[in-house]
C-alpha cells in the first residue's frame, strides 16, 4: 500500500468512528427529549456495565459454568456495600483492588 493509501485508510476509519458520534448529537442538540426517553437511556451505562462484569464475576473461565464461590465475586460483595455507602469511585477502587490482594494471598 502506498502512502495516500494509508492515509486515505485511516481517514475513512476516522469518519466511521467519528459520524455515528457527532450526527445523532448534531441532530438532538437542540431538542427536547421526553422523560421516558431520558429515564429510559440512562438505564444504558448500567446495563452495559453489567454486561461487562457478569461472565467475569459469576462463570468459571475454563468451563462457563455458574459460580458463586469465585474469589471475583466474594471481593465484589464488600466492595459493592462499600461503594454504595460512600459513592467514591477512587475508594472503591482502592477497597476493591485490596480486597482482592488480601483474598488471593488468603484463599
Amino acid at each position: 500500500m502506498t502512502f495516500s493509501d494509508y492515509l486515505f485508510l485511516f481517514g475513512g476509519m476516522g469518519l466511521v468512528t467519528y459520524l455515528p458520534r457527532a450526527l445523532p448529537l448534531l441532530y438532538l442538540a437542540h431538542k427536547q427529549l421526553p422523560q421516558w426517553l431520558i429515564d429510559w437511556l440512562s438505564l444504558i451505562p448500567v446495563a452495559v456495565l453489567s454486561a461487562l462484569l457478569a461472565p467475569s464475576l459469576f462463570t468459571d473461565a475454563v468451563e462457563r459454568s455458574f459460580s458463586l464461590g469465585k474469589l471475583e465475586f466474594i471481593v465484589a460483595i464488600p466492595t459493592l456495600l462499600f461503594a454504595l455507602k460512600t459513592r467514591s469511585l477512587g475508594g472503591t477502587v482502592l477497597v476493591g483492588m485490596i480486597l482482592y490482594w488480601l483474598a488471593g494471598m488468603i484463599l
